[in-house]
């Protein structure tokens, strides 16, 4: 059976750090893409980071050169470090499964997502 939990949000101020951990089971993490979306009231889910199969990457341009998506294969964990987070970072963040291994574009998986963990909320205060 195929689960994903996250963890590690919180509050922080304007220009604080987070760091979230998705903990994958079920699978293995190597053989999928694996993304970060994350969602704010009456906004629609967005892609923010990607990872896929080789650890080949790709990002939002709004979170390039702030965010880093990476992940440990043996410990199938997939980590989003965040740095110089602002106020429209706020949100509720999900970790997902790709339907295959290959990444897209502008911080998703190439194709939809299978799989969702149940989110975890990140509060960036000005």
């Amino acid at each position: 059976q195929v689960r994903l939990v996250e963890s590690g949000g919180g509050s922080v101020q304007a220009g604080g750090s987070l760091r979230l951990s998705c903990s994958a089971s079920g699978y293995t993490l190597e053989d999928y893409c694996m993304g970060w979306f994350r969602q704010t009231p009456g906004q629609e889910r967005e892609g923010v980071a990607a990872i896929d199969g080789l650890g080949m990457t790709t990002y939002k341009d709004s979170v390039k050169d702030r965010f880093t998506i990476s992940k440990d294969n043996d410990r199938s964990i997939v980590y989003l470090e965040m740095k110089m987070l602002k106020p429209d970072d706020t949100g509720i963040y999900y970790c997902a499964r790709g339907r295959g291994k290959w990444r897209g574009t502008g911080g998703l998986c190439y194709g939809d997502s299978s799989a969702w963990g149940q989110g975890t909320q990140v509060t960036v205060s000005s």
